[in-house]
């Protein structure tokens, strides 16, 4: 009788600790707007899920839906996230213009150095500053891209080729930029950038080199104009985010596996895999024999020049609002001289 009273409570036991791990398996959804081979998806969103699952031993699995495959716009997937729509987002942050104010500061002309480091300094920022405007999220990291370049169909090689040409710009701080330089900003997602090229309503695109590659740029234009010297002309910033109630159910080694993938190393391995994407992309239009302007000197300062008074001006809205904007355009600066190496 003995013996069978422990063999039904081990048995018991056994059911309860069953349960209790199925209980505990966990599927997130993964949207983002970009098709699966492109960097981020390829190189940081897949390597990202199967070091979760790995180290969760299998109970967290994800489930990537690329390419808006679950409905909606590239600016829907922040409410998607908070909403609970979905579980875990990736997204441009600017493409929901003033929603996240404090962000702005690294879109700014002339801040960016690589993505990586600039990532770095982007979340060490965002975990002081951006709090307040990510609520209802968990924020997994912050980050941005490389250097970004003006890509058209006409030759950029001075301040003046700008006037006239409709170029696309990612957020509301980058259209102010083109605006400033002389162009005719047109802002739009970048998934709808080959399809406006294609049929003249744009010239051209501000985008790093990693987004040409599965944009197939190359093929759309000619001309590649970027900046020499250690900082580029603009970055775009995104946020990779999941939703807070799908964190806060977890159990809590669950979440633990959730808060070692999270944090300023996981920006900055984003930001690697978008220069590790720069290079391919600067070759593949190299090998296309497409015609790549650097401009140095003279010529690059005349464009510093023009887009400084868009610092001063963000700043002032900062001041307004009741931040202090000067300090944080020092600070942003200040953080990526950190991470870039500087002094």
């Amino acid at each position: 009788m003995k013996k069978l009273t422990l063999m039904l409570a081990a048995a018991a036991a056994g059911i309860a600790i069953s349960a209790n791990a199925y209980a505990q398996d966990v599927t997130l959804r993964l949207h983002q707007m970009l098709p699966p081979q492109a960097t981020i998806p390829a190189k940081a969103l897949e390597p990202w899920a199967a070091k979760v699952m790995e180290e969760s031993n299998g109970r967290i699995k994800v489930e990537h839906y690329p390419s808006m495959q679950l409905g909606g716009k590239p600016p829907s997937l922040y409410d998607q996230a908070r909403d609970g729509v979905v579980d875990l987002i990736w997204t441009v942050i600017g493409y929901t213009p003033g929603r996240f104010p404090s962000t702005e500061v690294f879109e700014l002309p002339f801040m960016v150095t690589n993505a990586e480091a600039t990532s770095k300094a982007f979340h060490e920022y965002c975990e002081e500053h951006c709090q307040d405007e990510f609520q209802g999220v968990k924020v997994i990291a912050w980050h941005t891209h490389g250097p970004g370049l003006i890509h058209s169909k006409q030759p950029v090689q001075k301040l003046e080729d700008l006037n006239g040409l409709k170029l696309r710009g990612a957020t509301r701080v980058i259209n102010q930029m083109l605006e400033e330089l002389g162009a005719t900003p047109v802002g739009m997602p970048v998934p709808a950038v080959p399809e406006s090229l294609s049929k003249g309503v744009i010239d051209g695109a501000t985008i790093p080199w990693e987004v040409t590659v599965p944009l197939k740029i190359s093929e759309l234009v000619d001309n590649h104009t970027g900046f020499a010297g250690e900082h580029g002309l603009y970055a775009a910033t995104f946020v990779f985010a999941m939703n807070q109630s799908s964190y806060d159910n977890l159990p809590d080694d669950l979440k633990k596996v959730i808060d070692d993938n999270s944090g300023i190393e996981t920006a900055g391995l984003f930001g690697k895999a978008m220069d590790e994407g720069d290079v391919t992309g600067l070759e593949i239009a190299k090998k296309a024999g497409d015609n790549i302007y650097m401009l140095d000197g003279e010529e690059r300062q005349r464009w510093v020049d023009t887009a400084t008074p868009l610092i001063d001006a963000w700043a002032a809205e900062m001041d307004k609002a009741g931040k202090d904007g000067k300090a944080l355009v020092d600070q942003a600066r200040s953080l990526i001289d950190k991470y870039s190496g500087g002094s």
